[in-house]
């Protein structure tokens, strides 16, 4: 009983000696995966919860990738390998929950066209991951060239981003 009373007391103080944190965006992080809750509490189309995973995802990974760029570089391309296995290993085990299959028509295959039952949600999800992997560039070249930023610019800019692309996707699904 007494390692657990200990070991709760160090994760509650802990973050209170660390002297910075330099992660992707733990804000952003957080925000996205609250996002992905609160439209599937809301229930809006799975397809806008699966654009919120998908930059769940991303963010997580960018954020492990980049931890794991401080210790030392193993392998080659270990930023990028680490960004795809943690974007991977975050969707696929979700994909059943937030999956929305629908057809997808082909005209210039077969003499009527073809119709193919396809998951819009694989889309959306990497559509989500791709957004979040942008923001920060986007937020980059706008402090670039107004020479000054808000507060939180960069959370606002990937959630606005986020908030427009979800409202065109549930509008059109």
């Amino acid at each position: 009983m007494e390692k657990r009373h200990n070991l709760f007391l160090l994760g509650i103080f802990l973050p209170f000696f660390i002297k910075s944190v330099s992660a992707h965006c733990p804000l952003c992080t957080i925000g996205a995966g609250a996002g992905a809750g609160l439209a599937a509490y809301l229930g809006v189309s799975k397809v806008v919860i699966g654009l919120f995973m998908g930059a769940f995802a991303m963010s997580m990974g960018m954020w492990f990738a980049r931890w794991a760029d401080k210790k030392k570089k193993i392998i080659p391309f270990q930023k990028t390998l680490i960004i795809a296995i943690v974007f991977l290993t975050t969707v696929i085990p979700l994909m059943p929950i937030f999956s929305a299959i629908g057809p997808l028509y082909i005209p210039f295959m077969g003499e009527y066209g073809t119709t193919y039952a396809f998951n819009y949600s694989i889309i959306s999800t990497l559509f989500g991951g791709f957004l979040v992997f942008v923001s920060p560039r986007i937020n980059r070249k706008l402090k670039e060239k107004t020479k000054k930023s808000i507060p939180f610019q960069g959370i606002l800019i990937t959630f606005v981003l986020l908030l427009i692309f979800s409202g065109i996707i549930e509008v059109l699904v």
